[in-house]
């Protein structure tokens, strides 16, 4: 007789009897509860999902590689631990993920075929490290569990002289397309002012294109998990010089009459291409863009916010709004560079709730900017001299769901913790560790949830040793990573207790075959409850495991 076939839902109810079956004893099943009415409490101190990074610039060797490791005996082994204790300090700070500067001026931190090697680097433009940065820096980042977001920036060139090529094309990296197409670039400001540098062309069709085609062969190499822009796009003015694109407008102009909507439209065209070809590529790869923090004012457009200062949508021609409502981008993270107050021009806490409504209705995720390069700084006024300005920030921000974590500018900036600002931050927001968001509109199968197969004590604490079913077998999905949760006593939770993260200890990164990790904090002699849960590529969580109890 022919076997009957079984579906999706088949083959997971099947599988899910079989695992109840054969979970040991010492692990009964989870309690739970199905009511579509049961509301669990939680803490707003203590969310179980919020985006927290920092970005990481190379550009000018901001956070890494440090200048000082260029010259280092061993460059490599000391731009390899400058990263490592960046990641180090994302840990302790309960982060999950990183944003880091791999393009920085049409440039590379990967062995590309399509653009010079970057000289943050080794200090020389287009000189061969003789390592793969990028190969290391997402396995580092992936290995302690973080989410590693490629930052790109797509039209710059070069940096001002003297410590960059400025406006001269022949101090570039020998052999550089900017060379090879000189057409495709203008100086901004003009050359020979103070400031000024190259870009690509944002208006030619065929900077667009390349533009793009060198930042996916990042994507398509790589095992990224975001791309990310920051916020330049058309160089930001500099006193009354204009971009020179007259003959561009006049070639390429599409049929606009209106010269700042057609440079709105080649940055909409950058943005919505960009993101077709990530999700063609790898769908489950997130595009984000970290935009300057005012749209528009109120008094320019009565969709702007209740501010008087710059405005992308017209002086960098980056119209946010319309990448959010349109959907070309999976989060965006306005720079809110800004303190809580009387500040008309921009006042943190009248941007937020713009931000949060813009959003609101679409399926982008919203993270807000932070300054913590201005804590402490007396050069930005007494408003940043108080020590909870940021810890303030994040607390404001719990009054807008739409507002689901922040981005920290930068990396050597919460390092430094002038003030003991990241201290007071992280203690009272950050305390205990949290998934990523998911983002239920990128592709997703079905995961089992974990079987504990041991829990025991040894000198280093309680070792918890659980396996994934069917990982990735037919309709189910592949785990990327585990979270785990630990409770006082013997209990069975239920699906309240994994509600938020109160009990959630840590999470860490799939390895092959059985999975195993130690609780160094467990105290000797108390009694513990785990629970196990396995989340995919896009931070889908499993059902938890039957709870495993510890019980000397």
């Amino acid at each position: 007789m022919k076997a009957p076939r079984l579906g999706a839902a088949g083959l997971v109810t099947a599988l899910l009897g079989t695992l109840v079956a054969a979970t040991p004893a010492s692990a009964a099943p989870a309690s739970v509860e199905t009511s579509s009415t049961t509301t669990c409490v939680t803490d707003p101190a203590t969310p179980k999902r919020q985006f927290r990074a920092m970005w990481i610039s190379s550009v000018v060797n901001i956070d890494w590689p440090s200048k000082a490791s260029q010259s280092s005996p061993d460059r490599v082994a000391a731009q390899q631990a400058e990263y490592r204790e960046l990641l180090d300090l994302a840990e302790r700070l309960n982060h999950n993920a990183v944003v880091v500067q791999v393009r920085p001026t049409a440039d590379a931190l990967w062995p590309s075929p399509h653009e010079p090697w970057s000289e943050y680097l080794t200090g020389v433009r287009g000189q061969d490290p003789g390592w793969d940065p990028l190969a290391f820096l997402v396995a580092e980042a992936h290995r302690r569990n973080l989410e590693f977001h490629a930052w790109f920036n797509p039209y710059r060139v070069s940096m001002p002289a003297p410590g960059g090529a400025g406006a001269d094309l022949t101090q570039l990296a020998p052999g550089h397309p900017a060379q090879q197409h000189p057409d495709w670039t203008f100086a901004y400001p003009p050359a020979g002012v103070a400031g000024s540098r190259l870009y690509y062309n944002p208006g030619i069709p065929e900077v667009r294109e390349f533009v793009q085609t060198a930042m996916m062969d990042a994507v398509k190499r790589y095992d990224v998990d975001g791309v990310h822009f920051d916020d330049y796009f058309y160089p930001y003015p500099s006193g009354t010089y204009q971009v020179p694109d007259d003959a561009t407008f006049a070639a390429y102009n599409r049929g606009f009459t209106d010269r700042a909507d057609w440079r709105r439209d080649n940055i909409n065209l950058l943005i919505q291409e960009m993101n077709a070809k990530i999700k063609a590529a790898k769908p489950w790869v997130k595009f984000g863009v970290s935009p300057f923090g005012i749209w528009r004012n109120q008094t320019a457009d009565p969709l702007g916010s209740d501010t008087t200062g710059s405005q992308s949508y017209d002086i960098i021609s980056a119209d946010t709004r319309k990448w959010i409502k349109q959907e070309w981008i999976d989060y965006v993270v306005p720079q809110l560079y800004w303190y809580i107050g009387q500040y008309p021009a921009a006042d943190y806490a009248r941007l937020v709730p713009w931000w949060a409504e813009t959003v609101r209705g679409t399926r982008v995720q919203l993270y807000i900017g932070q300054a913590d390069y201005k804590s402490g700084d007396p050069a930005y006024g007494p408003f940043w001299q108080n020590p909870r300005e940021l810890s303030d920030h994040l607390t404001l921000n719990r009054s807008y769901p739409e507002v689901q974590g922040n981005v920290h500018f930068s990396a050597v900036q919460v390092r430094a913790n002038r003030l003991g600002a990241t201290d007071i931050y992280a203690a009272e927001h950050y305390s205990r560790p949290a998934l990523v968001p998911a983002m239920q509109h990128l592709p997703a199968k079905p995961l089992l949830f974990p079987v504990v197969t041991k829990a025991v004590r040894e000198a280093e604490g309680v070792r918890l040793t659980w396996r994934q079913p069917a990982d990735g077998v037919g309709p189910l999905g592949t785990a990327t990573s585990y979270a785990i949760y630990r409770f006082d006593g013997t209990t069975l939770p239920g699906r309240c207790g994994i509600a938020d993260a109160a009990h959630l200890i840590d999470t860490v990164r799939a390895t092959p075959g059985a999975q195993s990790w130690v609780d160094t904090s467990a105290e000797p002699g108390q009694r513990y409850t785990y629970q196990v849960t396995a989340l995919d590529r896009t931070a889908n969580e499993s059902p938890a495991s039957p709870p495993a109890f510890v019980l000397r």
